[in-house]
């Protein structure tokens, strides 16, 4: 069960899927989703995400990489931290839960996380990371999963 945590611009990583830390709506936003859009094209990749959206917190959906070297981009909504008494974790939980799942399905072999929530929703990063851990590494024992997970850090 390959998990590692890199420091890299997700962008231009080469695994079969990226994971965008996006809004409900699936609009393009700053941060990891902005250059998400950008790298994508981002006409094509907002019209495949207005044929998807609205999406609920925690949930993810699939659309094509388009321009990046990244088949699939997958697409879910974090929770907004107000004081971690509000189902935060369990939100963030289920964003790595709906990702890995949608990318099994989907057959992918590598799959890089951006870390969900903890930019402009005020996620506290190392709480972020503990989460993002864990429920990758339960994830890929719990299904004896040979699926490489990485956890890509900005630089």
């Amino acid at each position: 069960m390959p998990f590692s945590v890199v420091r890299q611009d997700i962008t231009g990583m080469h695994v079969d899927a990226i994971v965008n830390a996006a809004n409900t709506d699936l609009l393009m936003g700053g941060g990891v989703c902005g250059a998400i859009f950008r790298a994508a094209g981002q006409s094509r990749m907002q019209e495949a995400c207005d044929r998807l959206s609205p999406i609920r917190t925690g949930e993810a959906v699939i659309t094509p990489g388009f321009d990046l070297p990244a088949k699939y981009v997958i697409h879910t909504a974090g929770p907004v931290w107000r004081d971690g008494d509000h189902d935060e974790e369990a939100a963030l939980r289920s964003c790595y839960r709906s990702c890995l799942a949608i990318a099994s399905v989907h057959g992918c072999e590598s799959v890089a996380f951006p870390l969900i929530s903890a930019g402009i929703y005020g996620y506290p990063k190392d709480e972020a990371l503990d989460v993002a851990e864990d429920e990758i590494r339960y994830w890929l024992r719990e299904n004896d999963s040979p699926m490489e997970v990485s956890l890509a850090l900005w630089p």
